[in-house]
C-alpha cells in the first residue's frame, strides 16, 4: 500500500530534491505554504504530514488531521514548538523530527552577516548603486584577525563557526554551560560576562529553551558588551529583546545587528509587504528601517544544498524506521 504524505512548505527549488531523494517511493504531496488553519483541508487522506518550522500543527489541527487519517506529524526541522506534543499524543499521533543538519549551512551564514557589517559592504555596495564612490568614514573597518569573535553555545553550528573564522585569524572565545574537548582546540572558553566585554563579534548559537532563556539578549546581557560591537542571532528569535537591540543600536552601543530570525516570524517571514504597508510588529519595522547597519534574513539558515538533502533524507528514515519497526530514534513522543 502506497504511504501517503503531505509535505509543506516545499519551495520551488526544493521540488526536485524530495522526488530525487524519495527512494522509498512514498506518494507525495508538495504543498509550497506551510501549513495553515485555513488549508488544513490539504493534510486530509494522507498518511502523514512533513511540517517545516512555521507550520501550524496546533490542537485545532491536529484534531482535524487525526479525524481525517493522519497518523504522522513529522517536521523536517530541529526545533519542534510548532507541535502541539500534548494533542498529539491524546490522538495517538507520532512525531518526530530531523536532530541535526548541515552546521556549516548557519555557521556560514552567521559569518557572512558578521563579515558585511564589520567591513560594512552593504552599506558601501548601497551608495556605489546609486553612483556614489566616495569613500567616507564609515567605510573604515579593523581587519577579523585583529577582532575578537564570542561564540555563545559551542555545538556543533558554534564550533563549525568558530573553525571559520580561527580559519581567518580571529581570536576566538567561547561560553558554553556544557564545554567539549573539540571546541577548546580552536577557541578559549570564558565566562560569559568576559566574553561580552571583550569580543567584537557576538554571535549567539544556543537552543530556545520556553521559560528559561526567552529574551536572553537583553538590555543587561547588551550593556556589558564592549562598545561598537557586532551581534549575530541566527538561532532562535525567542531569544532576542528587539525593543533593547534597537535601543542599543541607536545609542551607537552597537555598530550591528544581523539576524535570520524574530519572534513570532510566521507573521513575518515569508510574506510580501507594500512599500507603504505597515509590519505587524513596529519595532521589527524600526529595526529594518536601520539598514544597512541591520541586517535580517528570512530564515534562510538551513536554505542550502547539503542541509536540505540532510533534512529531507533524515525525514524519509523517519518514516521509514517507524513503518518498518513501530518507531524511529529520532521520535519526540
Amino acid at each position: 500500500m502506497t504511504f501517503k504524505i503531505a509535505c509543506y512548505g516545499v519551495r520551488p527549488n526544493e521540488v526536485a530534491y524530495f522526488n530525487d531523494l524519495n527512494k522509498y517511493n512514498y506518494d507525495l504531496t508538495l504543498i509550497e505554504e506551510l501549513l495553515t488553519h485555513d488549508n488544513i483541508k490539504t493534510a486530509y487522506n494522507h498518511d502523514a504530514v512533513l511540517l517545516r518550522g512555521n507550520c501550524v500543527a496546533d490542537r485545532e489541527n491536529i484534531e482535524k488531521m487525526s479525524e481525517h487519517g493522519v497518523k504522522y506529524v513529522f517536521t523536517r526541522t530541529v526545533g519542534f514548538n510548532h507541535i502541539d506534543l500534548a494533542a498529539a499524543k491524546d490522538y495517538h499521533m507520532e512525531v518526530a523530527r530531523v536532530p541535526s543538519y548541515s552546521p556549516n549551512a548557519i555557521a556560514e551564514l552567521s559569518l557572512t552577516l558578521a563579515m558585511m557589517l564589520l567591513r560594512h559592504t552593504s552599506y558601501m555596495t548601497m551608495r556605489t548603486s546609486h553612483k556614489n564612490f566616495i569613500v567616507d568614514n564609515t567605510m573604515f573597518s579593523k581587519e577579523i584577525r585583529n577582532c575578537k569573535v564570542g561564540i555563545i553555545g559551542t555545538g556543533k553550528i558554534g564550533l563549525t563557526e568558530a573553525k571559520l573564522f580561527a580559519g581567518l585569524g580571529a581570536t576566538v572565545l567561547g561560553y558554553d554551560i556544557y564545554e567539549n574537548d573539540a571546541a577548546k582546540e580552536i577557541l578559549t572558553y570564558t565566562d560569559l560576562d568576559d566574553l561580552l566585554a571583550q569580543s567584537d563579534i557576538v554571535s549567539i548559537h544556543v537552543p530556545y529553551i520556553p521559560g528559561e532563556n526567552d529574551q536572553m539578549i537583553n538590555a543587561e546581557f547588551i550593556s556589558k558588551m564592549k562598545k561598537g560591537a557586532i551581534l549575530i542571532n541566527t538561532a532562535r528569535g525567542e531569544l532576542q529583546d528587539n525593543q533593547a537591540i534597537l535601543e542599543a543600536l541607536k545609542t551607537n552601543h552597537l555598530e550591528g545587528f544581523g539576524t535570520d530570525v524574530f519572534a513570532n516570524e510566521k507573521d513575518l517571514f515569508f510574506k510580501q509587504f507594500g512599500e507603504n504597508q505597515p509590519l505587524p510588529d513596529p519595532t521589527v519595522e524600526e529595526l529594518i528601517s536601520l539598514y544597512p547597519r541591520v541586517l535580517v534574513t528570512p530564515h534562510v539558515g538551513s536554505n542550502t544544498d547539503e542541509a536540505l538533502t540532510n533534512m529531507i533524507e533524515t525525514s524519509f528514515e523517519n518514516f521509514h524506521s517507524v513503518l518498518e519497526s513501530g518507531k524511529t530514534v529520532n521520535s519526540v513522543l
